[in-house]
């Protein structure tokens, strides 16, 4: 009699862990059915998407101080943006930061998108997807030296700063190409923003910064005291391959890789990033930036 009873007792208790068991795997199958498969579906489930940005690099992104919010960053690279988060059928959420933090928080996986007027660099291609180009400047990417106009006797070439101090932004693709085509300096200072590396020139705290030359103009025309020049006998080499400024993307996400690289395509080809980037270089030049 006792048998029995324990007998049935133990196949009661069985029914029930499997009925459990069937319960507990039935849920986690269809929690791991409704988790997003990738970033570009984590991105449209939550409905926003976040861009890292450094504003301080005209006519890509800056800030116009007479705004407030999101709305006063502004900018090629901040209505690009804008753009994709409207295909994606998301809101934009802006988040601004220093170059070198850009950047990591992209290889960290902590933002979706770097659009920060970035080049390729092999070291950023191994740590990040990057997206195809989207904006080629008249004859390649036009990287340069800035100098005070009082030293255009002394400084003409890479060699002229043997004895000379070099500043730029750290991280920036002008960083690498002083460590790859300045042979010789007195010494290298790294900044947080380009504009930084401008002040340092003009305040005679270094002699020569590298740079964008259309941003190195920019701050020129809306700073006519400055007393800065573009060296004009001289320009880094750019290898074509890899010219043309991208968007940073976490290593891996193909499917949202793809998607950008859509997108691209569309402003590029119709030449809409085209109409931004003239747009927002005049915009710059009013807010005297």
């Amino acid at each position: 009699m006792k048998t029995t009873k324990l007998l049935a007792f133990l196949l009661t208790m069985t029914t029930i862990v499997t009925v459990a068991v069937g319960c507990t795997a039935d849920k986690t199958t269809k929690e791991a059915a409704a988790e997003p498969k990738n970033r570009l579906e984590a991105i449209i489930e939550r409905g926003y998407i976040e861009v890292a940005t450094e504003p301080y690099f005209a006519p890509y992104e800056f800030i116009d101080p007479s705004k407030k919010g999101n709305e006063q960053y502004v900018g090629s690279d901040i209505k690009l943006a804008q753009y994709i988060a409207d295909e994606l059928g998301v809101e934009l959420h802006i988040v601004p930061l220093e170059f070198s933090a850009v950047l990591s928080s992209i290889t960290e996986k902590k933002y979706d998108l770097a659009i920060s007027a970035l080049s390729y660099t092999p070291a950023r291609a191994q740590a990040m997807n990057m997206s195809k180009g989207y904006y080629f400047a008249e004859g390649g990417d036009g990287h340069g030296l800035l100098i005070r106009a009082e030293d255009a006797q002394n400084i003409k070439s890479a060699e002229d700063v043997a004895d000379k101090v070099i500043v730029a932004q750290s991280g920036s693709l002008q960083e690498l190409y002083v460590n790859e085509q300045i042979p010789k300096y007195k010494e290298f200072k790294r900044v947080s923003s380009t504009t930084d590396g401008f002040l340092m020139v003009q305040e005679k705290k270094a002699d020569v910064c590298a740079t964008s030359i259309p941003t190195a103009q920019l701050y020129i025309e809306a700073n006519k005291d400055s007393g800065l020049m573009v060296v004009d006998s001289f320009e880094f080499y750019v290898d074509e391959k890899t010219s043309g400024t991208r968007i940073g993307i976490p290593l891996g996400e193909e499917e949202l890789t793809d998607k950008i690289n859509e997108i691209i395509d569309e402003v590029v080809n119709d030449g809409t990033f085209e109409q931004w980037h003239t747009e927002y270089t005049k915009y710059s030049k009013e807010l005297g930036l």
